[in-house]
């Protein structure tokens, strides 16, 4: 007989080279979506065999739902999500059975039926149990959707005062080593291990670099840097889409600060007055030093502060112009 392994507690932290990581742990909520139903929370469950578990295909987003100023609560961007949803499982391969307005209405629906004001929503294409191995091809596709209570993603304080960030050891893959343009399950197994790396370290985040050296982003968040007035942003290559992104662009060059895509260095990041993440989960966090150079102040700068209070302002319904990123529930 084999030995008996020692029990392992649900609560055990995880731990990373000898040292633990901790997270913020989920609320639950009452109800997830699943393939049309709404299933208690404890027994919104899978097979242990479910093929998205072992090989890591599948495609999410992450999404989040506001209260708004005038009391209602609305999905920020919820449209240009679940598009990206799509699109992500028709590069993976994956023929999802619910289409754009099917995957939407889901999403309204999880979070009307929790009865939550505010809320992180986060929709899941996978590959179900069936066939096990690579090149299987006639599992079920299926999605969930779960929502649950969720503050700043990097903290109160990093959101209002800065965060403190490294350059990782490891490398952003090449476009041609995983799909940049999919938000992919098994993507983030590179994220993890930088994020696990930068919080051992006493570190809030990484900084990830591509393969020919350049900044990319963060471990889950798009990078802006401001030197003399001018924003930069890596271009879209080798780093995701963000919709975060997008929208910071967009509020940026509607205030008439000038906005450009292109590759830059980390120590020019260094030598940057101003530095902040962007992020459904970061939202806009400024970057309070990297690799303990402190950059600018070491404080939120005057573009920075003006581009979060442009950003909460559209999620919580105060710029009417701006009244199509929101979808009300």
């Amino acid at each position: 007989m084999g030995r008996a392994l020692p029990a392992v507690s649900p609560a055990t932290a995880l731990t990373f080279a000898g040292a633990p990581y901790t997270s913020r742990a989920v609320e639950k909520a009452q109800f997830i979506w699943m393939d049309g139903q709404l299933v208690p929370w404890d027994e919104a469950n899978v097979h242990v065999l479910t093929h998205t578990l072992h090989y890591g295909l599948g495609a999410f987003e992450g999404i989040r739902c506001y209260e708004c100023g005038d009391g209602r609560s609305a999905i920020f961007r919820l449209q240009e999500h679940i598009v990206r949803l799509a699109n992500s499982a028709r590069i993976l391969g994956l023929d999802c059975p619910y289409d754009i307005d099917a995957m939407t209405a889901a999403c309204i629906e999880t979070v009307q039926a929790n009865g939550l004001k505010e809320c992180y929503i986060r929709p899941l294409i996978y590959v179900g149990a069936g066939e096990m191995g690579l090149a299987s091809t006639s599992n079920p596709i299926k999605l969930s959707v779960a929502v649950w209570p969720w503050g700043a993603y990097l903290g109160d304080d990093g959101l209002n005062n800065g965060i403190r960030v490294r350059t990782s050891s490891y490398t952003r893959f090449h476009i041609n080593t995983l799909m940049t343009k999919a938000k992919a399950v098994g993507h983030y197994v590179n994220s993890i291990l930088a994020s696990i790396e930068a919080r051992n370290g006493g570190y809030d985040e990484s900084l990830m670099l591509d393969v020919d050296g350049y900044a990319a982003e963060g471990c889950g968040e798009n990078l802006f840097i401001i030197r003399d007035g001018r924003v930069k942003t890596p271009p879209i290559a080798t780093v995701l889409e963000g919709i975060t992104r997008d929208s910071a662009i967009a509020l940026l060059r509607a205030s008439g600060v000038e906005v450009v895509e292109e590759r830059f260095t980390r120590d020019e990041i260094y030598i940057s007055d101003e530095a902040f993440f962007t992020g459904t989960a970061a939202e806009i966090t400024p970057i309070q030093s990297l690799d303990d150079r402190v950059i600018g102040s070491g404080k939120p700068g005057p573009i920075t502060r003006a581009v979060q209070d442009e950003y909460f302002a559209a999620i919580k319904g105060e710029r009417p112009g701006l009244s199509d990123w929101l979808t009300y529930i």
